[in-house]
């Protein structure tokens, strides 16, 4: 009995080794806007070369009219621009730490580091081409 239990384990771990070499240098293509917090937000800008944070807030109008943007963008850029959401109400520390005085404000990051900051809504046709001039 106690051989069966022993081989149970072995073959559990061999599976277990063998999902997670599969998964290895695999990206999960993400094409809508994540979800970005004060808990994650270190991670999120350090594990994808390019990303880009829509820093907002419910009550803000403007950060309305950019939301539709966003998503479009994130869906046409799946695989090559990470998009995320940070509400500033919710999340001081990032609000704080990135100053953050007027929403929506798009923080740029490449390769972890803070290369640009967009205020205020743009349209599409002049947002898009100051966010891929960086890719």
């Amino acid at each position: 009995m106690k051989e069966d239990e022993e081989l149970e384990m072995i073959k559990y771990r061999m599976l277990k080794d063998l999902m997670k070499k599969s998964f290895e240098g695999k990206k999960q293509i993400v094409n809508k806007p994540v979800e970005v917090t004060d808990s994650n937000f270190m991670e999120i800008i350090q594990r994808n070369p390019f990303v880009v944070i829509d820093c907002w807030a419910p009550w803000c109008a403007p950060c309305r009219t950019i939301s539709p943007i966003i998503d479009d963008m994130a869906g046409d850029y799946a695989g090559r621009i990470l998009f995320g959401k940070l509400n500033v109400d919710e999340n001081q520390v990032a609000t704080t730490y990135f100053q953050i005085m007027s929403i929506p404000t798009l923080l740029i990051f490449k390769n972890g580091k803070l290369i640009d900051r967009v205020v205020g809504a743009l349209p599409r046709h002049l947002l898009e081409p100051r966010i891929i001039q960086y890719l």
